[in-house]
């Protein structure tokens, strides 16, 4: 009988390295930082102190310039897409009303 090690070794790793596409409630903005950004930004980067996303104007503006670094062309809704998900998962800064209720909506 072999061990199970190696094959829950391999299953751990492949589950791992899964693409966050593989997450069905994943928002569309999670699965876009997941599969372009996620590689390069710990979450350290969003909680050390001197960040550089000091409100949501802010925040935004540097999810459109990374994006553009990077030559992904997203289109302003992605990027308000991205901006929202950091938002809500690291930062909560108060985002402009009209922001707020299309994402209610």
């Amino acid at each position: 009988m072999k061990p199970l090690l190696p094959a829950v070794l391999v299953a751990t790793l492949w589950l791992a390295a899964a693409p966050a596409a593989a997450q069905p409630n994943a928002s569309r903005g999670a699965l876009l930082y997941d599969n372009h950004c996620g590689a390069c930004h710990t979450t350290q980067m969003h909680w050390r102190n001197n960040r550089a996303a000091t409100d949501w104007a802010s925040l935004r503006a540097l999810v459109k310039r990374w994006q553009s670094e990077a030559q992904l062309n997203w289109p302003d809704a992605d990027i308000d897409e991205v901006a929202r998900h950091l938002n809500q998962r690291f930062y909560r800064f108060s985002e402009p009303a009209s922001r707020v209720s299309r994402a209610a909506g």
